[in-house]
């Protein structure tokens, strides 16, 4: 409640104009809500991350009639300085909305990529085999009238009627339906069709004969909700409709949103009736499209992950977001459309998925009785890749499951430059190996980048499916190595010095819709690893628990699994190796189960029993997380093999040396069928300091060009003192040993902690000698010898 003996205070948000008053003190990005504007705030005003960035304008504005000024805000945090010299804002005046308090007459403006965009929800529905045995049958019966003589009551009568008739026994009356049961019998002239939810309770009486029984599944995402308005007798899809999920504004994920109702005195609240709004909103859409009212929904059928289910649910869920993260409630459960609000028929059934553990929900739990491996011989992973990655792993014999952290990464919270998939999103992208051009597509656009004017691009940040492809291309070209290290060379204008590092160039100014370069930093590409490598560490470790040591199969669930490019998931180590054609999208796999639950009651028993028998694996708690985890960080893992894509990967290989060879001063000037054949034998070998790479007097085994760190050469001439000399990445290995077919005569080692060296086989190269005698000279007189 607003307290009137505060001092009120303009405040005027640019472009959209939107204005009011608020209270002295008020929250800048509150008061953004209040005015429906909207801001990004993935983190949820925790401070980590920089979307909901604003810029103060300052001086006096006529035209409003105020003097807007940085002073009328509280002083700039300490940390909000460091967060944005993190990431590399230096333009005056911005502040972060989620820690702004107002103190007098302000006017905001709100750059493009601060302002929230609509994220193109994809979660159609897809055909399915479902035996129909919904949980709601209708009946039509017709009854004696009252007399005198039969004076029985109305439900009496009805009941006896539904026995005689149909053999229904034992029914009870729902007393909302009761209340209105004389008038229905009577205005249907003692005929009646009457709707019995689990063959024990009238939930529905309607004057003569109903053609339709209508329910409603719906996946509530933490980021998208999706509903699909069915035909409870042929289980036809009649209308699908889908909607942001309302609660984002206070934050993208799953934490953000435990902490807002945590610290927020009206957080639950907020949340619960922003849901419940949503949740009509498209009951309402759908009932339109379909040409029904919501009345004629008689039973609803709702998913999610556990803090999803608890919020809709109004229950606090505070202890899902702290160990041991138990829920209020494991078991499915059948609610009252009434009890909160729901805009269905008021006496109609909500049935809630069971929840497996901890962050792993009735979703998943959907999903599983989608894709049903508990029913299959093969061993089957199934990755529900959202704002949560979730995961269940087995067959017939035993199913594990767990759950890891992937939206910060994967929805752009983390991401300098990341963003939703919405209009402008770059969602695709390729690199090329030897000239590190970029070409990339845009949401919105059918065309790729390098197909267009720039001016028509028009990019304005990357979404996950994009970064899933940088993970890959961006090892493939050599820009980073294995360990995700950006590559020291500085060729290419597109790597270049950021504020906090090496960052690539992925779009260029001119290319985009922000007006500035849209860059991927080394902290990004950490983000990304650390988001792929929870993923594939959970997959080991499931592994591991299940006793296999290889997946038949590979399930990608969500709408994100759907639109990311399985090879260069696999490629960049999303998930471990399998066979390609086992890899496949399902799309909306929590919608589909929310579906069969509602058209099949047995998949509701089927998901209860199966889900207490899903071994939940906790992975913090496991003795080997910590070095499953540092393994996975590697492109595409430190250790483990990936034999269905041998062949790329070498391919990659072989691009990357052919790169590092052309920039070698004495090798550049080789034809480019020479270099190749170079390349294809060329080894990348690591050498730790003080490492020995050859010594002098030793017959030389290959030609050397140092990639990465630094390596010294210890010599003496005529014996003389050693003199030593220090050889950079670029540069050849005493290269005249081998031009003029002598021993070494220096010793060489590696002087940095972490020394790569490019080793070219010797018969290669006195073969080329041989075949290029011209290059005899050259390749003496250059190098460090």
């Amino acid at each position: 409640m607003s307290d009137d003996t505060k001092p009120k205070h303009l405040v005027i948000f640019q472009p959209s104009g939107s204005r009011g008053y608020c209270e002295e003190g008020a929250n800048l990005l509150d008061v953004a809500r209040s005015l429906g504007v909207e801001i990004e705030t993935p983190c949820g005003g925790r401070l980590m991350c920089s979307k909901c960035r604003v810029r103060i304008e300052e001086g006096f504005f006529e035209r409003f009639g105020i003097e807007s000024s940085m002073s009328h805000l509280n002083p700039v945090l300490q940390k909000e300085k460091e967060f944005f010299h993190s990431k590399g804002l230096i333009e005056p005046n911005l502040r972060q909305s989620c820690q702004v308090e107002v103190h007098g007459p302000v006017v905001v403006f709100v750059p493009e990529e601060s302002r929230a965009v609509k994220q193109l929800v994809r979660k159609s529905a897809r055909e399915l085999k479902i035996e129909i045995k919904p949980s709601v049958r209708r009946y039509f019966v017709e009854m004696k009238p009252a007399t005198l003589h039969d004076p029985v009551g109305d439900w009496e009568r009805l009941q006896n009627a539904l026995n005689a008739a149909h053999g229904l026994d034992g029914l009870r009356i729902d007393y909302r339906v009761l209340v209105a049961l004389q008038r229905a019998i009577r205005t249907g002239e003692w005929k009646v069709t009457v709707f019995v939810w689990q063959g024990r309770e009238v939930i529905r009486v309607v004057p003569g004969f109903a053609e339709y029984a209508l329910g409603l599944a719906v996946d509530v995402g933490t980021t998208t909700v999706a509903g699909f308005l069915c035909d409870l007798d042929s289980g036809q899809v009649l209308a699908t409709e889908s909607m942001m999920n309302p609660q984002t504004p206070y934050g993208d994920d799953v934490m953000a949103r435990i902490t807002y109702a945590m610290t927020k005195s009206d957080g639950l609240e907020k949340m619960h009736a922003a849901i419940l709004e949503g949740l009509n909103t498209i009951i309402a859409r759908a009932c339109e499209a379909a040409g029904y009212k919501p009345e004629d929904i008689v039973e609803a059928v709702l998913v999610g992950n556990t803090c999803m289910d608890h919020i809709f649910l109004n229950i606090f869920p505070k202890y899902v977001g702290v160990s041991p993260f138990a829920p209020a409630i494991h078991h499915s459960m059948d609610v009252k459309a009434r009890d909160f609000g729901l805009n269905i028929l008021p006496s109609g059934n909500v049935h809630v998925l069971p929840n497996e553990a901890g962050f792993v929900g009735a979703d998943n739990m959907a999903c599983v009785i989608a894709e049903e491996p508990y029913n299959q011989d093969d061993i089957m992973l199934v990755i529900d890749i959202g704002t949560n990655g979730e995961m269940v792993l087995g067959n017939r014999n035993k199913l594990i499951s767990s759950s890891v952290p992937t939206g910060p990464a994967f929805e752009g919270a983390q991401i300098t430059y990341g963003m939703r998939a919405a209009l402008g999103a770059i969602e695709k992208v390729d690199i090329d190996p030897v000239t590190w051009d970029v070409r990339f597509r845009v949401i919105g656009q059918e065309k790729w980048s390098d197909e267009l004017p720039p001016e028509e691009i028009k990019a304005r940040g990357l979404c996950g499916s994009a970064m899933i492809d940088l993970g890959w291309e961006m090892y493939r070209a050599g820009v980073v190595d294995a360990t995700g290290r950006y590559s020291k060379e500085t060729h290419s204008p597109r790597l270049r010095e950021g504020p906090n590092g090496l960052e690539f160039v992925l779009a260029w100014a001119r290319e985009t819709s922000i007006g500035r370069d849209i860059t991927f930093s080394v902290n990004d590409m950490r983000a990304l690893q650390l988001a792929k490598s929870a993923m594939y560490s959970a997959a080991k470790i499931m592994m591991r628990r299940l006793g296999v040591h290889k997946l038949d199969k590979v399930v990608l669930a969500g709408a994100f699994g759907s639109f990311i490019d399985k090879v260069k998931a696999m490629a960049m180590g999303l998930f471990p190796d399998c066979e390609l054609t086992n890899v496949y999208a399902v799309g909306n796999a929590a919608g589909d189960g929310a579906r069969i639950a509602l058209l099949n009651v047995d998949k509701r028993v089927e998901a209860d029993r199966v889900a207490r028998q899903i071994e939940y694996v906790e992975l913090t708690v496991e003795s080997d997380f910590e070095k499953q985890f540092a393994a996975a960080m590697h492109f595409p893992h430190m250790t483990d093999s990936f034999p269905h894509l041998q062949k790329m990967l070498d391919k990659a290989t072989r691009e990357r040396a052919l790169r590092q060879l052309r920039n070698v001063p004495a090798l550049a000037a080789l034809p480019d069928p020479a270099l190749r054949k170079l390349a294809a034998v060329t080894d990348e070998v690591r050498f730790k300091k003080n490492q020995t790479i050859f010594e002098a007097g030793a017959e030389p085994t290959a030609l050397y060009v140092v990639k990465e760190g630094s390596v010294a050469l210890s010599f003496s001439l005529d014996g003389t003192a050693p003199t030593q000399t220090e050889v950079k990445p670029g540069e050849l290995l005493d290269a005249v040993a081998l031009a003029r077919g002598r021993p070494h005569t220096a010793t060489a080692k590696a002087t940095a902690l972490n020394t790569k060296v490019l080793a070219i086989p010797r018969q290669e190269i006195v073969s080329l000698l041989e075949a290029q005698p011209g290059w005899k000279n050259q390749l003496a007189d250059s190098g460090t010898r």
